[in-house]
């Protein structure tokens, strides 16, 4: 986090931004940017099992999905608006544990890469075709019925004593984003880190190391499932509403898509590049085009195969290069100097 280079200079400048965009913005845009800031923690969640590990996921709207229904399921069983935030921390707890145990079943019993896209593909697919055929009475936990393809609504806000709407919900979700942020960052930078990109790299060979790699799998993925049913509860509480259609196949498809367009490996990339994303879908659904959903995949589908490592970590690479590159280099030889200094000195 020292190190001055772009992804630290943009995610400043970001946070700035964001910090100060309800002072200049009106309160529909903040409504829909604290939209677009629970959608950072889906590709967040995808980006650090995938881009960090190499467990390609399929499954992140499914836990998406366990963390907003959780929610909602527990709030209005409670029929309590007060201090929720009990419910919140219960719901991502639920969607971690389901984590944990699929990735047990994958990781201990040898299933790897592409095989977990289709597993955790078939999960999410179950998952949403069930709550989607849950219409009748008798389909209800507790008090609260599922509500099919309808969903659940009404779902309370979250209260703190107070309940969070509007500027206070947008800067609840907004410090999140921030801790989380830096906290995932600063584990990828610590021993749990650097066995995740060994375990990416080379399965095989962080096997030989003495690394538990099912363990370690495991792990990362049930964090992946907590950060995707933190996305789900926020996404539940912004809305106040539920449904399958959250955990659909294009539902499940768009994460993967963003995440690798942005750049998998660098988490500025896959947050900034989210923003981006829903702004542009936004303007063009007001703007009327019926071709939005197209344009957009389209335009999706030319930047992967164009630019394979993502649009905003080339970008991001290149600035580095031009601005960056100078400095480094400056850096090392100041180094170099130093310790032939002090080698000189030791002989003296």
């Amino acid at each position: 986090m020292k190190k001055l280079n772009t992804e630290n200079i943009v995610a400043l400048l970001l946070f700035i931004g964001l910090l100060l965009y309800p002072i200049i913005a009106s309160g529909y845009s903040v409504l829909n940017m604290t939209y677009f800031l629970t959608m950072i923690f889906l590709s967040l969640s995808l980006a650090f099992i995938w881009g960090f590990t190499g467990i390609f996921s399929f499954g992140q709207t499914a836990f998406f999905g366990i963390g907003g229904y959780s929610y909602a399921l527990i709030t209005l069983n409670m029929n309590t608006t007060s201090f929720n935030i009990f419910a919140l921390i219960l719901a991502i707890l639920i969607a971690g544990l389901v984590a944990w145990v699929l990735g047990w079943f994958m990781f201990y019993g040898g299933v790897n890469d592409v095989f977990v896209g289709l597993v955790t593909l078939c999960v999410t697919l179950v998952l949403s075709t069930f709550l989607a055929q849950s219409a009748g009475s008798q389909w209800k936990v507790f008090n609260v019925p599922l509500g099919g393809d309808n969903g659940i609504n009404n779902i309370p806000p979250i209260s703190l004593g107070v309940e969070l709407i509007g500027n206070p919900l947008y800067y609840f979700i907004l410090v999140l984003l921030i801790i989380i942020y830096l906290t995932l960052r600063k584990l990828l930078n610590s021993k749990m880190g650097y066995s995740m990109l060994a375990i990416r790299e080379n399965r095989e060979r962080s096997k030989l190391f003495g690394y538990n790699i099912p363990l370690l799998q495991t792990l990362v993925f049930s964090i992946g499932g907590i950060l995707a049913g933190l996305s789900g509860v926020l996404y539940a509480t912004w809305g106040g509403y539920m449904a399958p259609s959250t955990m659909s196949i294009s539902a499940a498809a768009l994460p993967v898509v963003l995440v690798a367009a942005a750049g998998r490996k660098n988490l500025t990339a896959v947050m900034l590049f989210t923003i981006i994303y829903y702004l542009f879908s936004q303007y063009l659904s007001v703007s009327g085009s019926e071709y939005a959903l197209v344009i957009l995949g389209f335009t999706l589908v030319v930047v992967i195969l164009l630019v394979p490592q993502g649009v905003i970590l080339t970008l991001f690479n290149i600035v580095d290069r031009f601005f960056f590159k100078d400095r480094k280099l400056d850096l090392s030889l100041k180094r170099k100097e130093s310790v032939h200094g002090q080698s000189e000195a030791n002989k003296l």
